[in-house]
């Protein structure tokens, strides 16, 4: 439950993860690989239509691509510099 809770939570600060994108790809910090395998994540996700609810079933076809989305991000939030994180309080331990 609380896992489940960390990840609404994580859900409602998305305003917060375009300027952490822009500096987890501008990072030192951060391997090339694992940027490399952010960037395929997120484009193999928009690319390929395969989803486990449809969308036409909107709300739940809605929650389906905010969870995919909201794993990728805290995926890449966890790679990222602990530094990185402290400033922009994405992630909660």
């Amino acid at each position: 439950m609380i896992r489940l809770w960390r990840r609404v939570k994580f859900l409602f600060n998305v305003r917060k993860s375009v300027p952490f994108l822009v500096r987890f790809f501008k990072s030192k910090d951060v391997s090339g690989g694992k940027k490399g395998f952010s960037v395929v994540l997120l484009v193999a996700y928009l690319l390929f239509p395969w989803d486990v609810i449809p969308d036409f079933l909107v709300f739940f076809g809605l929650v389906d691509d905010l969870a995919v989305f909201t794993y990728i991000m805290q995926w890449m939030v966890k790679m990222a510099p602990a530094d990185l994180q402290k400033e922009y309080r994405v992630y909660d331990e």
